[in-house]
């Protein structure tokens, strides 16, 4: 694959034999991310666990101190009382069933995280199909099916993030903008790992952290020491 010059220049601050303390590979992300625009700070986690097994899952969800520099548009499902307080709470979107043709039939979008109070779950489960694959079904251990729809928009809106598996046992998460100081991207980091170091399966055998990389969404990756995370 042929990369642009800025990331050739940029891939040269960084040795690739070498496995980098936090602080160090944060300040050579912030280096390397030239873009225009203000790039997304991303961490990718192998972990050495095997999804497949409902017992090996790592899935969970974490506020970040600084959050994610991302205005994040909440769509909540509820009724009663419960969609003034969604309202209330700051929520982008609150409804119920006129929601479902206008998702499945003209293909609405437009949120980031969907949260749904337990009574709504028959409804949103019709979605299954359109917001599974997108990552955007509520989940109660995400925190994004329950009664305290307050808080869960708070803690959405302040920064809170989902984590979760893919195919191959790696997850892939945001933790902040390059415009960030550095310190608010290691708290940012720092609060992630201790997430999904606590979040760790009983069932899992061996090296629990495979391998961590850092970087920034037009830079090259920075691999960090895992043994300080053990």
């Amino acid at each position: 694959m042929k990369r642009g010059k800025k990331y050739q220049e940029a891939a040269k601050l960084i040795d690739r034999s070498v496995q980098y303390d936090t602080n160090e590979a944060i300040s050579l992300v912030k280096k390397s991310a030239t873009a225009k625009f203000d790039e997304t700070v991303e961490v990718h986690i192998r972990l050495g666990v095997d999804g497949r097994h409902a017992d090996q899952q790592v899935r969970g969800a974490v506020v970040l101190p600084h959050g994610t520099g991302k205005t994040v548009r909440v769509l909540v499902f509820a009724k009663g009382d419960k969609v003034a307080e969604a309202e209330a709470a700051g929520a982008d979107y609150v409804g119920g069933d006129e929601l479902i043709p206008k998702i499945q039939n003209d293909g609405w979008l437009d949120f980031d995280v969907v949260v749904a109070t337990p009574d709504m779950m028959g409804i949103v489960g019709r979605l299954g199909r359109v917001l599974g694959p997108k990552g955007l079904m509520p989940n109660p251990k995400a925190g994004t099916v329950t009664m305290d729809v307050t808080k869960a928009v708070n803690d959405i809106k302040a920064g809170k993030i989902e984590y979760r598996l893919d195919k191959t046992n790696i997850i892939h998460v945001p933790v902040g903008k390059a415009s960030f100081t550095e310190e608010q991207l290691a708290d940012n980091f720092q609060a992630l790992m201790s997430a999904i170091i606590k979040a760790k399966p009983a069932s899992a055998k061996g090296q629990y952290l495979k391998s961590i990389t850092l970087t920034s969404t037009m830079g090259p990756g920075v691999k960090l020491n895992t043994t300080r995370f053990a």
